[in-house]
């Protein structure tokens, strides 16, 4: 028999994902948050931070929503903060990255030409939450981004797959329901661990010389687990536990991206180490 207890709240789990992500009426269509002031195409980097940051949104999620906290958070530091929309399927209106990982990282790398055109820097850091932490290594890997990324920052990445707590042990029991994945929502089937897309991420190694790593994620996280699989192995790889700075930091996966503002101090770290400093509990009134 299935543990039906445990089998909710996963699935509670992932139509809180998609809840939180789902626009509003009124920013559905609109262009990503002009009012805040990122995704100004006239926005020129300065001294203190010259590369611009590309923000890539995770599965279900759009440039908008999932960076309400975090877009900001930059911008009033002084960085010129862009975000892209990927992933979109025919049909599927306001829940974007869905589609194939390896189109995707297309979609990604035409992004980030345009950044670098508009803004006149050499190079750019991303920062991705969940599938956008992952995505991304693809473009680094396979797609000439290497050369034109400083720094990778994954908040919870789904860097070598899920098991969504074992619950995707289950899906031989269910014949035809991989392949419905794969056909109709593709970046969920290429996220499951053992992937070939996933294998193919990280054969021959997990990072591309040239970029620093950080992975920022919760012991809590309950989408993409054992959450140390969100970890990477390498050179100019940073690791960060949430709990290990702030051991009273109790977010999972949706709220690590969206409204932690440690994990926010820490992502600063990460774009300038030079300038770094002690990320705690207190962190949260920076």
């Amino acid at each position: 028999m299935l543990p039906w207890k445990r089998v909710r709240g996963y699935l509670a789990a992932l139509l809180l994902t998609a809840a939180v992500t789902v626009p509003t009426a009124a920013t559905a269509h609109a262009a990503p948050a002009p009012s805040r002031g990122w995704n100004d195409f006239t926005c020129k980097p300065s001294a203190a931070h010259p590369r611009p940051v590309v923000l890539v949104h995770g599965t279900f999620g759009n440039s908008v929503d999932n960076w309400l906290g975090l877009a900001p958070y930059l911008k009033d530091r002084g960085y010129c903060v862009f975000s892209l929309d990927y992933g979109q399927l025919p049909g599927v209106p306001f829940f974007h990255g869905l589609g194939p990982v390896e189109q995707s990282a297309g979609q990604l790398s035409a992004y980030v030409d345009r950044v670098l055109a508009a803004t006149g820097a050499a190079e750019t850091d991303i920062v991705g939450h969940s599938q956008g932490g992952m995505m991304p290594r693809y473009y680094l890997k396979f797609l000439g981004g290497a050369d034109k990324v400083n720094a990778l920052v994954g908040i919870a990445p789904s860097n070598h797959g899920t098991t969504l707590s074992g619950l995707t042990n289950l899906l031989p029991y269910f014949p035809g329901v991989k392949d419905l994945l794969s056909e109709k929502t593709p970046a969920l089937a290429d996220q499951i661990a053992g992937s070939d897309v996933l294998n193919r991420i990280n054969q021959g190694g997990d990072t591309v010389p040239g970029v620093a790593y950080t992975v920022i994620a919760t012991r809590y996280d309950e989408v993409v687990t054992p959450y140390r699989s969100q970890f990477l192995d390498g050179p100019g790889v940073r690791n960060v536990l949430l709990q290990d700075l702030c051991p009273l930091d109790f977010s999972e996966h949706v709220a690590i991206g969206l409204i932690d503002r440690i994990a926010f101090h820490e992502v600063a770290n990460a774009l300038d180490p030079g300038k770094a400093t002690p990320t705690t509990c207190a962190s949260v009134f920076d």
